[in-house]
């Protein structure tokens, strides 16, 4: 008689923590974010030759920083509803040997944004299919002669360029 209670209440137990640890439908399950946020306007902001201050400004820090490639940012992004199935977002910046914004790869690609397609704003912004295309600058109108914007350029034409001292090495004698 007592090995039976003994029996039944060490099974009881046991089941209760099986069933603790099981998932009742209707329990709430937190949405898991990782990564950067990234955005279709924060996409829609970046140009060509862009510095790496500049891209950092618009997009954040990067997720990924490879050593072996150091020209290369790489921005993720997953969600996973609670329940749910794991989205994941991935953008991949490329800057030249002069620290300029070269390329961009992933999922995200310049044109509509989400929140205008939503929205059923009209955007401005094409979507280009060709590389020549891309690359031919739009045509500016030209300013007017003692304008504001004419003096501003006069005076970015004038500046003059200071090369950066370089530091002398370290002496490596010991004293």
């Amino acid at each position: 008689m007592q090995n039976t209670k003994l029996l039944l209440t060490s099974f009881t137990f046991v089941g209760l923590l099986a069933l603790a640890g099981c998932s009742f439908p209707g329990v709430y399950k937190i949405d898991i974010q990782q990564g950067n946020v990234v955005t279709q306007d924060m996409i829609d902001q970046l140009r060509p030759g862009m510095t790496r201050r500049q891209v950092r400004f618009i997009m954040g820090n990067p997720l990924l920083t490879d050593t072996f490639h150091a020209d290369r940012w790489d921005y993720l992004y997953s969600l996973q509803p609670g329940g749910g199935e794991r989205q994941q977002e991935r953008i991949s910046v490329i800057f030249n040997p002069n620290d300029q914004l070269v390329s961009l790869s992933g999922d995200f690609m310049p044109g509509v944004s989400r929140d205008e397609a939503i929205l059923g704003k009209d955007s401005d912004t094409t979507v280009t299919t060709s590389a020549e295309n891309a690359e031919k600058p739009k045509p500016e109108k030209p300013v007017k002669p003692g304008s504001l914007l004419d003096q501003i350029q006069k005076d970015v034409d004038n500046v003059e360029t200071v090369p950066v001292p370089t530091p002398e090495p370290l002496e490596t004698s010991p004293q």
